[in-house]
């Protein structure tokens, strides 16, 4: 049933009727005061051009373009620079406020993303995973389990411990990718990297591509004007380590961007929203003074918990009217319909 309401849904908000809706909503809801937006990204790029890489997380540069030219108009795109001198001062938000954020620090935003936030001359903050830029041959799970589902040869059903998953065709592929990804959560951090790599393994891993910028791209981003800010070292869920390792991973990405970029400023992004009251409070007595969850939803900006920021993500589903509706009260829930 829930498949089938998504479904619905799903074709439901690509109609022109709901684009008619959605301006019909913008014409009375958008100008409520107090009201931070945080749009999150992953990758910008054609969904094709790294069939290694996990697609659910790409958005297309035409989309990206117009998504960027429709704030470039109807919003006030705020920098972090801007939000952190606001929070500090106990200052109300500039009347329609989004904020433009990126996680992980894929190739791609420099080559595609970039130039187009350039055009427009929009501010974004890029989080970045600290170990990775040093190392080129170090990829993300979630990429390197897509990777090895995609590429195997193997098509004899396999038993893991998220039980036997058939990998005899492209879609017994998808599903078995759906589940691997949400044993893998389940999992203490180390624990978790440790099936990845045994699965992998066993699927005949193939050699993954550089996936994250370098630090001397990185560098000239920020000389750009990127705000850069730190998303762990090695990107584990902090809920799922120790509280001792989740501190040394933040503590240490901020202090990695100090020593690589000269300066950084006292913000966070929690990988893969792995988060607890007790790494909040970590967070806080490190001296960070925003941080960004995956929760989906808009912040009132008067009573939100600065280390606890909602944000909405932004996919290859996420039509123009689909981002336009999210943008406004009470209909962020629609991530729920588009993946």
């Amino acid at each position: 049933m829930k498949k089938v309401s998504k479904q619905i849904a799903s074709t439901a908000i690509r109609s022109s009727a709901f684009d008619r809706f959605v301006s019909l909503l913008e014409r009375t809801g958008r100008r409520r005061p107090h009201l931070l937006r945080v749009l999150t990204y992953h990758r910008v790029d054609e969904s094709d051009a790294h069939p290694n890489l996990y697609p659910r997380v790409t958005v297309s540069p035409s989309a990206f373009d117009a998504q960027m030219g429709h704030l470039a108009k109807k919003y006030h795109v705020i920098s972090m620079p801007e939000l952190l001198f606001l929070s500090r001062h106990g200052s109300a938000l500039p009347p329609n406020t989004v904020m433009i954020t990126f996680d992980d620090a894929y190739c791609d935003f420099a080559g595609q993303a970039w130039p187009i936030l350039k055009r427009y001359n929009l501010p974004v903050t890029l989080f970045v995973p600290t170990a990775f830029p040093g190392q080129p041959s170090r990829s993300f799970w979630w990429d390197d389990l897509y990777y090895a589902l995609r590429a195997t040869e193997r098509r004899q059903e396999l038993d893991t411990p998220a039980g036997r998953i058939a990998l005899a065709t492209e879609a017994d592929r998808q599903q078995a990718l759906t589940r691997l990804r949400d044993h893998v959560k389940s999992l203490p951090h180390d624990q978790a990297m440790a099936w990845v790599d045994d699965m992998c393994r066993q699927l005949g891993r193939p050699m993954p591509e550089r996936t994250v910028l370098s630090w001397d791209t990185l560098r000239q981003l920020a000389g750009e004007g990127v705000t850069l800010g730190a998303h762990t070292q090695t990107h584990p869920l902090l809920n799922r380590v120790s509280l001792e390792t989740a501190r040394t991973e933040a503590v240490n990405s901020l202090r990695d961007l100090e020593r690589e970029i000269g300066s950084a400023l006292p913000i966070f992004a929690y990988p893969s929203g792995g988060i607890s009251d007790e790494v909040v409070r970590l967070l806080k007595a490190e001296g960070f003074e925003l941080a960004f969850t995956t929760v989906r939803g808009i912040n009132d900006w008067r009573t939100a918990d600065r280390l606890r920021l909602r944000r909405i993500n932004v996919g290859p589903n996420t039509t123009l009217p689909v981002l336009r509706a999210q943008l406004l009260p009470g209909t962020v829930h629609l991530n729920a319909y588009i993946g």
